[in-house]
Order: C-alpha cells, then sequence, then structure tokens
C-alpha cells in the first residue's frame, strides 16, 4: 500500500473503535519557561499507554481473511501490548514472543489482552527471530512495531489529530525509534499544512538517524522505547523525505523531562515518550517563534524501578537534598548532636550509615554518611556553615 494522506484517513476510520483522539494539553511552565507557545499531545493517555495501538490496529485491519489466521511478533515492549489489544479486538489468534526475563508486567498485560506469550532467547532479536519463524510455520502474519506501510499510516492518524486540535499549529516535535511515529506524523501534517516543521528527537544513545554511534550490545538509555539501532527500510526513506530535521538528547536531559511531567503537567511518561519535551527543554529544538509548538508525549509504560532514582536525581540537582559525609568522636551522643544541628534548621533526615571500614580513621572515630531533605540549595549551605561552626569535620558529597 502507498502511505498518503488517503492511506492515513483510512486508518483513522479502522482504529476509530479503540485508538482514541487523545487530547492536546497547554504547558504554562515550559511556555514561560523556554518562551513560545508550548502545547503536548499527551498520547501517553492512549489506550495500552502508548501510540503503538494506531499502527497495531490498522496492520491488523488491513490484513482482511488473512487476520483469521492469527498475527505474532517479537517484542518486549509498547507494541506487544497495542497488538494484543488489536487482536482481541478483531477476534483473531496472537501470539507475542518476549525474550526471557522480560518484565513480568508487561507479559501480564499481553496475557490480559487475551495473546499467548511465548519466552524465547536472551535478547530482543532472538524473540523477533522466532517469531519471525512461527509466521513462516504456521501462517500467522509477523506484525513489525514500525517498518510495515500500514503500520505508518496508523500512527499517522495523530498527525490529523493536531492539525484538526491545534490552531496555528508551526512546529511538531516527535520522538524517533524505527521511525514510524514521525513519518506518519509528517506525511498526515505536512500534506495538510505545507510549512509546518516536523522534528524528529532520539536518545544520544542510539541515534542512527542523527549520524550518531550506534552500539553493538545493549543500548542502556531510559528512552529504551526508541533505542533502534537501524533505519528501516520502508520508514528509512519516509523520514528522508518527510521530515526537516533529527536531533538528540542526553539521559540527563530525558530524566528531567520525565520529572518535569510528573511534577508540573501530572504526566507519568516514559523516557522514550519524553524525549521531544527534553529536547525543547535543552534548546536543541527552538520553539515556535510565531504560532504552536506541539511536543509528541508518545506513551507512558515507565519501568516503576526508575522512579525512585529519577526523583532522587532531581531532588539533589535542585538543592533540595543534601548528603554529607563527617567524621566524628565514636562516643555516645556525638551524632545525635550532628543531627540535631540540621534538624534545628528544618532539614529531614533520609537517611544515616556508620562507615568504619576502608577509611583513614583514628582509633575513637567514625565516618557518618547521612541524607536530609532541605528546603533549597541556599539553607543547605546554611546547614553546613552551621555544622562546621558547630565544631565538625565534614563535607558535602
Amino acid at each position: 500500500m502507498s502511505i498518503d494522506l488517503a492511506a492515513i484517513r483510512a486508518a483513522r476510520t479502522a482504529i476509530a473503535d479503540v485508538a482514541k483522539h487523545t487530547p492536546v494539553v497547554s504547558s504554562v511552565t515550559l511556555s514561560d519557561g523556554i518562551g513560545g507557545d508550548i502545547v503536548l499531545k499527551a498520547e501517553s493517555l492512549q489506550r495500552t499507554g502508548a501510540f503503538k495501538i494506531r499502527g497495531a490496529m490498522n496492520k491488523v485491519a488491513s490484513l482482511g481473511d488473512d487476520a483469521g489466521r492469527g498475527v505474532v511478533t517479537g517484542s518486549a515492549g509498547n507494541h506487544a501490548q497495542a497488538l494484543a489489544l488489536a487482536a482481541r479486538h478483531f477476534g483473531v489468534p496472537c501470539e507475542i514472543v518476549v525474550p526471557r526475563g522480560a518484565p513480568i508486567t508487561k507479559i501480564e498485560a499481553c496475557r490480559g489482552f487475551g495473546a499467548t506469550v511465548v519466552e524465547h532467547g536472551a535478547a530482543l532479536k532472538e524473540a523477533v527471530d522466532e517469531a519471525l519463524a512461527r509466521a513462516g510455520s504456521t501462517g500467522m502474519t509477523f506484525c513489525p512495531p514500525f517498518d510495515d506501510p500500514a503500520v505508518v499510516a496508523g500512527q499517522g492518524t495523530l498527525g490529523l489529530e493536531l492539525v484538526e486540535d491545534v490552531d496555528g499549529l508551526a512546529t511538531v516535535v516527535v520522538p524517533l525509534g524505527g521511525g514510524g511515529l514521525v513519518s506518519g506524523v509528517a506525511i498526515a501534517v505536512k500534506s495538510l499544512l505545507p510549512d509546518v516543521r516536523v522534528i524528529g528527537v532520539q536518545a544520544a544513545a542510539c541515534a542512527p538517524y542523527a549520524g550518531g554511534t550506534v552500539p553493538d550490545g545493549p543500548v542502556l538509555t531510559l528512552a529504551d522505547g526508541i533505542a533502534v539501532k537501524y533505519p528501516g527500510t520502508v520508514t528509512g526513506p519516509l523520514v528522508e523525505q518527510w521530515v526537516d530535521d533529527v536531533v538528540t538528547v542526553t539521559e540527563d536531559e530525558i530524566a528531567e523531562a520525565m520529572v518535569l511531567l510528573m511534577e508540573r503537567a501530572k504526566l507519568y511518561v516514559e523516557g522514550a515518550g519524553a524525549v521531544a519535551v527534553a529536547a525543547l527543554m535543552a534548546g536543541v529544538v527552538a520553539p515556535a517563534p510565531t504560532g504552536v509548538t506541539c511536543a509528541v508525549v508518545s506513551g507512558g509504560n515507565v519501568d516503576l524501578g526508575v522512579v525512585p532514582g529519577l526523583i532522587r536525581r532531581h531532588e539533589f540537582a535542585a538543592g533540595r537534598r543534601l548528603s554529607i559525609f563527617a567524621r566524628i568522636d565514636d562516643r555516645p551522643g556525638r551524632l545525635a548532636h550532628l543531627l540535631s544541628v540540621f534538624a534545628s534548621g528544618d532539614a529531614d533526615l533520609i537517611e544515616v550509615e556508620h562507615v568504619r571500614e576502608g577509611l583513614d580513621l583514628g582509633v575513637r572515630e567514625t565516618g557518618i554518611r547521612a541524607t536530609f531533605e532541605v528546603r533549597s540549595r541556599e539553607k543547605g549551605r546554611e546547614l553546613l556553615a552551621a555544622a562546621r561552626a558547630a565544631g565538625y569535620d565534614l563535607e558535602q558529597t
């Protein structure tokens, strides 16, 4: 099938029963902090928590009678859940092949939609290879996560919604992994509003479209959902033709965007879904001087284990946490007195630890590591000065 405005409009009809028309929300924090008129396309509120349901629904719908033999894919992420839901909607069998050790929450989500989950291999590539083999032996249709015309057309329905919902749309900033979302959005938007700029954002840890280095082994990034090592045979040429620019963001920039979206926009967003906001915050994408800039927040399936670390990092960076190492006399009452100095300044003790090994300490000395929650960076400095004035040998860590 060709991928044009007509195909995207047809896809919209095909997916309408399941895929949501997600809201566009204004962001005063970003608009005031960066400048320009910035809005967020909250695709994190989509069914299954990400934009992938658009492409999966359209792919299964496009199969016609062939869908009856079932669909199969290799995935451990958003595409797996999306395909499982799409298959349930159309009443067709679905197999999801995941690598061994895939997150149990995602496995259970797929099973909850009625899919059969097969664990195979240690890495995603092995799972995908097994899914392709199962497609060949069973007659089921392999459904790729991005490199497919029907999938691209489905993702492009998001672009139709932007054109309808955002008056004065001037720039669209879109997460870029395999390229299905950004190319579909660009085709839809530019076919109707040719002057709108569409910019793709990749994680610097894996940025083939931006000419970045691609690691040989596993990609360690908060934005694992877009850590695709090679442009697709379908999507690669589309990105080159339709997308105006591709930029990258660092892990620290992604982390800051995730926290800001939680704290200020009340949107729970995964790393891959936050990269468009990260690009605006970091200044690698400038908001349009006139008109509206829209950042696509593409997914909200956050690994819960990551969140505490993000919050700690942000609190330290903002000066609202203070960590110290102190040498004190190893006798009763000295630790309590040290902590009382900080308590007198309304510092809330988070954790404290005695350290007696691996340090050059005196015979009657002990090391103390402590972390406090404080009101501000300036208040932290005042507390450090007060503790030193009270005779404590300490340093901020």
